[in-house]
């Protein structure tokens, strides 16, 4: 796979920035059949909670298992190591070039019981573009041997309500094979998981290879909406994680609950399993209307109407009608 330079799902100025003049290959499958799996939800939604769980369970059924933050917070990894927090390639790369040394695996990957683990990283707020940096870390990955690893399953932790290009890129340039989207019942988390269907339906139109393998539901509450949702769009729920308050204070105290015959163990035994098998299908997002109507009418204001506002209310009283500063030629068509 290589990035090229024409553009992708863009929403601002610093897209461009992101896609820009970069042509070096990207991570893709090694000799080994390695499966790269990009999740992608809500900030706040538990990507991060769910991929450390699933990463620790999956190395315990001996998988060789690497984690990969792609969220500029980098926080992917916190929960796996106990809350530390791990050098970026990006802070690790800058400060590494500024010394006049090349950097080495063992700066930038480390590993927690099977686990291997990295954060991408980021840039300052407000002194750079995200995705660049989503491309930057996949870049020395690259020089890092990427494709000799030669892991079972590789786990892309990406943001999901972000839509530039370096975000989107694992679906737009097929650098996985297939997406997983973490939800919640609740219209913000489903709004963003249906914008990452569209996504995938929309590569996928243009001869795209990606797919989705489902849905995750985290802090299941029972009421429904997120397996409507999944139900809608075509696509499976590979786990329900439920809103139960031991699970929010383990994860609170950066403690692992996908651990072998624990409490939680046997939810993310399935999750491995599923994810491991899921096929990447096509989904089929839903309209807005079609997203809303998942909810009861008194939980997103159905009923509201749109009244439009005049010139007057603008004004806030008499709006005054100024003549006009075109000039009007004579004779003129």
């Amino acid at each position: 796979m290589i990035l090229d330079s024409s553009p992708s799902q863009s929403s601002g100025t610093n897209d461009h920035e992101a896609e820009s003049s970069t042509s070096a290959q990207l991570p893709s499958e090694p000799e080994k059949k390695t499966q790269i799996i990009a999740i992608y939800g809500k900030g706040g939604i538990g990507k991060s909670f769910t991929l450390a769980n699933l990463s620790y369970m999956m190395a315990q059924q001996g998988k060789r298992v690497l984690l990969i933050g792609c969220d500029p917070k980098s926080d992917t990894t916190s929960l796996l190591f106990g809350g530390r927090s791990c050098p970026t390639i990006i802070e690790t790369s800058s400060k590494k070039k500024l010394a006049g040394d090349k950097v080495a695996i063992g700066d930038v990957c480390f590993k927690r019981d099977g686990v291997f683990a990295m954060e991408l990283g980021g840039p300052e707020v407000g002194r750079g573009c995200g995705g660049r940096g989503i491309i930057h870390g996949f870049e020395l990955l690259e020089k890092l041997g990427f494709h000799d690893w030669g892991f079972d399953f590789v786990l892309l932790d990406f943001l999901g309500d972000v839509v530039c290009g370096g975000f989107g890129l694992p679906i737009a340039r097929d650098m996985c094979q297939k997406v997983i989207v973490v939800g919640s019942n609740d219209l913000q988390s489903l709004y963003v998981a249906n914008n990452v269907c569209s996504a995938v339906d929309y590569f996928r139109r243009l001869g795209g290879n990606v797919g989705v393998a489902g849905l995750v539901i985290n802090k299941d509450d029972g009421t429904g909406e997120a397996q409507a949702f999944a139900e809608a769009a075509g696509i499976p729920v590979l786990a329900a994680i439920p809103a139960d308050e031991d699970i929010r204070r383990k994860s609170g105290n950066y403690e692992i609950i996908g651990v072998p015959g624990g409490r939680w163990g046997g939810i993310f035994e399935d999750l491995g399993q599923r994810t491991a098998d899921a096929p990447p299908l096509q989904p089929s997002p839903l309209t807005h209307p079609e997203l809303l109507a998942l909810f009861k009418g008194d939980q997103v204001g159905r009923d509201v109407v749109l009244e439009p506002a005049s010139q007057e209310d603008m004004c806030g009283g008499v709006a005054v009608e100024k003549p006009s500063l075109e000039v009007v030629y004579e004779g003129a068509i």
